[in-house]
């Protein structure tokens, strides 16, 4: 199971609140309480020290010993997903974890309702992509859980090393509370709750192009497309990898907040308050894109569906629509 049992786990606001207008409008966050959806490595250099402030660092506990961002504490967010490679018989990867343990885990990292959580992910390979995803699939739960307050570090850990800032081998041990949220059972839909709504609700494939189209079948699939009427918008389309002069990805971080929402609204449309149900493959790209659409664009009635085309597939009567863009 994904999440904070594996979570998987101020300044003023960089945009102000507005509704969806035009493609011409400059992007702005919807409203939220404290914190930036993603916050840029000076701004956490900056205001480290800040009352209430979480670091959340969701890389696995090998990688936080070697090196992590001082104050930051470790819950690894990978969950299932990376052993259910080796593991045939996993069943769906990626899903939420049980209410209580989530509730629970929260709580033992010391986050109440009133923190500001800063999610602290790798960028870089093996899976750069699938890396950036695993920190926005740590917030998504956070949010789901009724964290309110719940950003991204832009660049995650690696853009912090990469720029020289500090950095500490000594773990953290938070002080555990008693995390008392509700989670919002509206924000995940069922594949019943999908198949009924082709056709009248916009759905949104969050995996790449050529996996949409079917030119590419996903392992975790059993047969190559997309769910028929949705619109393409691929996580990576979000992100920029910076390289070194031999290639190699040094860090990931998300393109400007104006060229997100342009792309988003080309897509979708300008229509906020239309029903958006976003899928990928188990949940992981999915996770991402929901986090843009609802948190830094501003779209208000926003879905994933967690079980994605890995249980979308492996039931032969969910149709699937290959070599044609919607």
């Amino acid at each position: 199971m994904f999440g904070l049992i594996a979570l998987a786990l101020i300044a003023l606001p960089l945009f102000v609140a507005c509704s969806l207008t035009t493609l011409t409008t400059p992007p702005t966050t919807p409203t939220r309480a404290m914190i930036d959806p993603i916050v840029s490595t000076q701004w956490l250099t900056d205001n480290r020290s800040f009352p209430n402030l979480v670091i959340l660092d969701v890389r696995a506990p090998d990688n936080y010993a070697k090196g992590h961002i001082p104050g930051a504490i470790n819950v690894p967010g990978l969950g299932n997903f990376y052993l259910c490679l080796f593991a045939p018989d996993c069943g769906l990867w990626m899903e939420l974890p049980e209410e209580g343990a989530l509730l629970t885990t929260i709580g033992n990292a010391g986050i109440t309702g009133d923190s500001l959580v800063v999610v602290v992910g790798r960028t870089v390979e093996p899976f750069a992509a699938y890396a950036v995803a695993d920190a926005a699939r740590a917030a998504i739960t956070l949010l789901y859980a009724g964290v309110k307050n719940v950003a991204l570090l832009n660049g995650g850990y690696d853009k912090w090393a990469a720029e020289g800032k500090p950095t500490s081998t000594v773990p953290v041990t938070p002080t555990a509370v008693t995390y008392t949220g509700a989670v919002n059972q509206a924000m995940f839909v069922t594949k019943d709750y999908v198949a009924d709504k082709i056709g009248k609700s916009t759905i949104v494939e969050a995996r790449e192009a050529d996996i949409y189209f079917g030119l590419i079948q996903e392992p975790w699939t059993v047969r190559a497309g997309h769910i028929p009427s949705a619109k393409n918008l691929p996580a990576p389309w979000f992100w920029a990898f910076a390289k070194d002069k031999k290639g190699v990805i040094t860090y990931g971080t998300w393109k400007d907040a104006h060229v997100v929402r342009e792309m988003a609204l080309a897509v979708l449309g300008e229509d906020a308050s239309q029903e958006i149900i976003v899928y990928c493959g188990v949940g992981g790209y999915a996770s991402p894109v929901w986090f843009a659409l609802t948190q830094m664009i501003g779209y208000t009635n926003a879905k994933i569906y967690d079980g994605s085309m890995q249980e979308w597939t492996a039931d032969p009567n969910a149709p699937v629509v290959k070599y044609r863009y919607e």
